[in-house]
């Protein structure tokens, strides 16, 4: 005789087992699905000024269902006045994310960024649009202002997160970049929109207006060369 509590455990058990083989099975399908890593080819580094710091990052998740890579990348002058930073990172998940949940995951890896770098966000500042890359993929932007906290004097910076989702390579790319602007230090408080140029930067100066100088006009930025297939 079979009792109501053994059946219920019984079912309990077959539930569990049905729901380890179809992890085990999603595991063996995606875990052997290699991750194709967006990066900044070295053609477009090298003619901004830029290198691949090496200071990569490598994570999975999930028993390999979800995996994730970012590289970083710096200026070759380490001693320049008007430092700045940008982070290209792979996501690849069982299901793409939406342009939504992009959003909401960009602003999350701003704030991380921001606070590494000692940089306080001017959330009223927001401003969010959309651009085509040189790889044809339609993308959306979010820019904030921000000011730069780390040394005795504050900087004005500027902080861009862009977004997209590559269906040839069923990944989720986010780059962050930042640039510092003035040179209080020096007591230079000229805005310098070079190296937020290089970052940003695309061939229809699509930042322009935004920024009102003529060093985003048909400047063949980083971001916008990001190969991700």
């Amino acid at each position: 005789m079979v009792f109501r509590g053994e059946r219920s455990a019984n079912k309990i058990y077959v539930v569990i087992a049905i729901f380890v083989i179809i992890l085990i099975i999603f595991t063996f399908l995606f875990g052997g699905n290699q991750l194709i890593e967006s990066y900044i080819e070295s053609k477009y580094l090298e003619s901004n000024g830029w290198y691949d710091s090496g200071e990569s990052e490598y994570n999975e998740r999930l028993l390999g269902l979800e995996k994730q890579v970012s590289f970083k990348y710096k200026l070759k002058k380490t001693d320049d006045k008007y430092p700045a930073f940008l982070t290209v990172t792979t996501i690849k998940t069982l299901f793409m994310m939406n342009e939504e949940e992009l959003l909401e995951k960009t602003v999350e890896t701003i704030n991380k960024a921001v606070e590494e770098e000692n940089i306080i966000l001017d959330n009223e500042s927001e401003y969010t649009n959309w651009r085509v890359l040189n790889n044809g993929h339609k993308t959306h932007y979010i820019i904030y202002n921000g000011t730069d906290i780390s040394t005795n004097t504050t900087e004005d910076v500027v902080i861009i997160g862009e977004t997209w989702n590559c269906a040839m390579s069923g990944t989720s790319i986010i780059c962050i970049g930042g640039a510092q602007l003035t040179d209080n230090a020096s007591g230079n408080t000229d805005k310098n929109y070079t190296h937020l140029a290089e970052i940003i930067g695309d061939k229809e100066g699509t930042f322009v207006n935004r920024f009102n100088s003529f060093e985003f006009i048909k400047n063949d930025g980083l971001i916008f060369n990001v190969k991700c297939h």
